[in-house]
């Protein structure tokens, strides 16, 4: 019983001892070496001696030989592969997808056989974008076992994770991606993450984006009052990313939606970033600062009528990205305008060149005043007025979010005595002259009625003279 004890015992420490040493060898062959299409892979002939001939054999085919000197062979990829003197490893340049196989390293009795697994990425547009533009990947993978089912996912420049919709992935061997919208601020370096559980892959693919753009967003709106000094700027990128492609530029205006736009100024920017730019508008000061790639319009008096749309739009493979800049202007009046008599009253009124949006409305407050002073406009109002019967600092305000975006002011001043007593006296003075000049149509009628009727009452009476003188003759004649 001792004895079959110990034969159990035995077989099971054995068994253990195997079971313990092919788990690194299936681990192994179960995470094959990884290439990516377009770059190189070293494959490892591990274990041999630096001073014994080695050769490298790709499905049964020869590519290189080493011993004093190199022989090469017929594989695909002989041309493109080296043996690093020293270490005997293969080194395979520019690699392919059709590159993926079983890689043979042999050296006398001495065979290591090695699992090449290759990827291949491509982007859309080759990388380059404009804003908002939805770039599409292809991943392809190829290899000489049962392709996995990957894992895939993308991290931004900002080493966001990026969830990718996948829209074909029929075999395994082709996977087609779309990625979100990109912004301007997205150039840079992006990863493709691939896992797969078996074979064991847990690779990086690393790809570059450059986005077109501008660093202002799609739609911005910017408040100024009549008068003041207003600039807008709409920042480029293509410096910052090292953009290498030429692309041209336009900066319009239009008062309204509807309106036809006015070309502002025209520019262009070469492949060496060289930059041009044609003035179309004498009424606007436009240039582009260098080497800051700001496109710049100034306005130094701004007035109710520059309100409207500024568009700049870029240009690239007939391919158009734009940015908007909302021009809203304010401003203030007294009906009637100047000081204000003592007992009179007059209407300020606070306006502006464009409905606001929702979230933002004009204000009157006083200085000083109460609450009963303070008047706001409703949606989609482009004015609100307050009357006023005394003199005082008024204000106007364009809130938007509880945040006071610009203010006017307005001071009422109370007219001096001597001019109340002028108006009323004008007033005065004014209702006497009506008075009279009432009166004296009254007795111009009444005269011209009474010489009316005189006039009439003498017509009747020639009338009567003569056809009494024309009965005597008759009456003569007869006897």
């Amino acid at each position: 019983m001792e004895s079959c004890g110990t034969v159990v015992s035995t077989t099971l420490a054995i068994f253990l001892v195997l079971h313990l040493g092919l788990i690194p060898i299936m681990a192994q062959q179960n995470k094959p070496e990884i290439g990516i299409a377009g770059q190189e892979v070293i494959l490892k002939c591990r274990g041999i001696p630096h001073d014994k001939r080695v050769t490298w054999k790709y499905d049964k085919a020869l590519i290189r030989s080493f011993e004093d000197n190199h022989l090469k062979g017929k594989a695909a990829m002989t041309d493109r592969s080296e043996i690093n003197s020293n270490s005997k490893h293969l080194r395979v340049l520019d690699l392919r997808l059709s590159d993926a196989g079983t890689y043979i390293c042999e050296s006398g009795s001495h065979r290591v056989s090695i699992s090449l697994h290759v990827f291949k990425l491509t982007i859309s547009l080759d990388g380059h974008f404009l804003s908002n533009e939805v770039p599409e990947l292809t991943l392809m993978q190829n290899s000489s076992h049962t392709l996995p089912d990957l894992n895939i996912t993308f991290f931004n420049s900002n080493n966001n994770i990026v969830r990718p919709t996948i829209l074909e992935n029929k075999t395994r061997q082709k996977y087609i991606l779309k990625l979100k919208q990109l912004e301007a601020t997205d150039s840079g370096t992006w990863m493709c993450h691939v896992q797969s559980a078996s074979p064991l892959i847990n690779q990086n693919i690393s790809f570059d984006v450059k986005v077109l753009g501008f660093q202002n967003t799609d739609l911005e709106r910017k408040y100024a009052t009549a008068g003041s000094t207003v600039i807008l700027s709409w920042h480029l990128n293509f410096q910052k990313i090292k953009w290498k492609e030429g692309f041209t530029g336009q900066l319009n205006w239009k008062q309204q939606e509807s309106a036809t736009a006015h070309e502002l100024l025209d520019f262009n920017v070469t492949a060496r970033g060289e930059q041009h730019e044609t003035k179309k508008s004498s009424r606007f000061q436009c240039e582009i600062r260098k080497p800051e790639s700001t496109i710049e319009l100034k306005l130094p008096k701004v007035h109710f009528n520059h309100s409207g749309q500024y568009q700049c739009q870029l240009a690239y493979n007939r391919r158009y990205v734009q940015s908007k800049i909302e021009l809203v202007v304010m401003k203030v009046s007294a009906n009637p305008a100047g000081p204000l008599p003592r007992g009179a009253e007059m209407t300020l009124t606070c306006q502006v060149s464009s409905p606001l949006p929702s979230n933002a409305h004009l204000r009157w407050e006083r200085v000083n005043g109460t609450q009963a002073d303070i008047k706001k406009s409703k949606q989609n109002e482009v004015k609100v007025e307050v009357n006023v019967s005394a003199a005082g600092l008024w204000n106007c305000h364009l809130i938007e979010e509880n945040d006071k975006k610009i203010s006017l002011n307005y001071h009422v001043e109370e007219a001096p005595v001597w001019i109340s007593y002028v108006v009323i006296g004008a007033s005065i003075g004014g209702s006497v002259l009506v008075f009279g000049l009432a009166c004296l149509c009254i007795i111009s009628g009444i005269s011209w009625q009474r010489r009316r009727q005189r006039a009439k009452r003498m017509a009747r009476a020639r009338q009567y003279l003569l056809e009494n003188k024309t009965c005597q003759c008759q009456h003569r004649l007869n006897k």
